[in-house]
């Protein structure tokens, strides 16, 4: 047997703000649910993070869902870390912590921490560094 992971659900507190920030800052495709509710899905390549947000009322739920800022999500960057400092820093994107050594799925890396709009912890990591 073999799994992988397909979406994952966050939460925002404001959609105009967060889809700005996930299309612009990373490159998400945003996908409309096509359902007439405000959700949407931020799309990265064949993965995804389902969006739970203002207007709606998703069911199922985690037990405890995450409200908004509650992520803490790490994103591969193909090229030198360097280069994801720059992206943030023309998006305006303060960079809390980094570029600092870390160990991720492909194993070493150099990484850069930053935030969402709602306060979720995200990283950059790029494995061209290590």
């Amino acid at each position: 047997m073999r799994v992988r992971i397909d979406h994952v659900v966050i939460h925002v507190s404001d959609w105009e703000r967060s889809n700005a920030f996930y299309r612009d800052v990373l490159g998400a495709e945003l996908i409309e649910k096509g359902d007439g509710l405000p959700g949407r899905h931020y799309r990265f390549g064949d993965q995804q993070f389902n969006v739970h947000g203002p207007g709606m009322d998703p069911y199922p739920v985690a037990e405890r869902p995450a409200e908004p800022g509650g992520a803490d999500v790490c994103f591969a960057w193909d090229g030198p870390i360097e280069k994801a400092a720059k992206h943030l820093e023309r998006h305006g994107v303060e960079i809390i912590e980094g570029p600092i050594d870390r160990y991720g799925g492909r194993g070493r890396g150099t990484s850069v921490y930053f935030r969402d709009p709602d306060g979720s912890l995200l990283e950059f990591i790029s494995y061209g560094d290590a």
